[in-house]
């Protein structure tokens, strides 16, 4: 275990090479706020909240700490920022392990004028030089991927077949009534490990109902422009080439709010603000999110988050 210097000054290394990486592109850093009176209706992410009392909202008024700082992000871009990107302290509830802190940096970034397959590239340049190494670029599309591994279009299988593939890798499970719920699970537990052993993985094209934030196929309305980077068995960031339809934007929120309904969670408010953005104009754009944390911990040699974290949960 390394001491609590060792960790600051690797951390500050690795901030130092990503704020230089983005310096030398003409990619501009920014800050947004923590705090949200909105929040991700993503049914797989829970977020924390809190709330505000003052004479200005007597009945006090609730908010969301940030599952990520896009929608805030979106809002500059359509106000004209260009490139930017944000080192950002992130919040979700529910996430502790080896790999998850409930609080974690998340370095997200967008490109206007760029679409998700010239994002991985220069993902994969920012990636090499945190690492210090010239690896090996694999790209497979979600759908080669699940039919290489269990010999079925995730786009088509019944949910019999997904319940069979589970069981037949040892996997126990309680009753997974949605067929996304059933494709993550077989992807986090039998195909993620696998991925980015001989270099970098990106997984690309998943499927429309796991990226809400995503622009369609124009060939395939079923798949939408969404990526996933991979590194030693390790999801390292997600990226997509941006919706910008406002009213698109507002249909999904509100099917993410009705899926989170039939799973027993609350519903959220959708981000009306961002919503106005993407009325006004959003650039045609991708973006990327990177787990600063693992991507540490993967550069240190360590195998969980604790170790690189300068204080974790338990230390709090």
């Amino acid at each position: 275990m390394k001491s609590l210097p060792e960790k600051l000054l690797a951390r500050a290394r690795l901030l130092a090479i990503v704020r230089r990486f983005f310096h030398q592109r003409d990619v501009m850093e920014v800050c947004t706020p923590v705090l949200s009176q909105a929040a991700a209706t993503d049914p797989s992410i829970t977020p924390l909240h809190t709330r505000y009392t003052g004479p200005e909202y007597p009945q006090g008024l609730g908010l969301f700490l940030q599952t990520s700082p896009e929608f805030a992000m979106k809002r500059l871009l359509a106000a004209g920022s260009g490139a930017i990107y944000q080192i950002a302290q992130v919040f979700r509830n529910g996430e502790y392990g080896p790999r998850h802190n409930p609080e974690f940096t998340l370095l997200e970034w967008y490109r206007p004028g760029l679409d998700h397959h010239e994002l991985m590239e220069e993902l994969a340049e920012l990636i090499n030089a945190c690492l210090g190494e010239e690896f090996g670029v694999e790209k497979i599309s979600y759908i080669e991927l699940f039919e290489q591994k269990f010999g079925w279009n995730p786009l088509l299988v019944e949910t019999r077949q997904l319940e069979d593939a589970a069981k037949a890798h040892g996997i126990e499970t309680g009753n997974l009534g949605h067929r996304d719920q059933w494709l993550d699970l077989l992807m986090s537990l039998v195909i993620e490990p696998a991925l980015g052993r001989q270099g970098l993985t990106f997984v690309y094209d998943y499927p429309a109902s796991q990226a809400s934030l995503a622009r369609l196929n124009p060939q395939d309305a079923r798949i939408a422009s969404r990526f996933e980077l991979y590194y030693q068995g390790i999801e390292l960031a997600n990226g997509f080439h941006e919706l910008t339809d406002a009213a698109e934007q507002r249909r999904r929120f509100e099917a993410e709010n009705r899926q989170r309904q039939q799973y027993g969670l609350p519903q959220l408010p959708v981000d009306e603000n961002l919503l106005d953005a993407l009325e006004q104009g959003l650039p045609d754009c991708a973006g990327v999110a990177l787990g600063l944390d693992r991507l540490l911990m993967l550069q240190q040699g360590e195998t969980t988050l604790d170790e690189v974290l300068t204080f974790s949960l338990t230390q709090a």
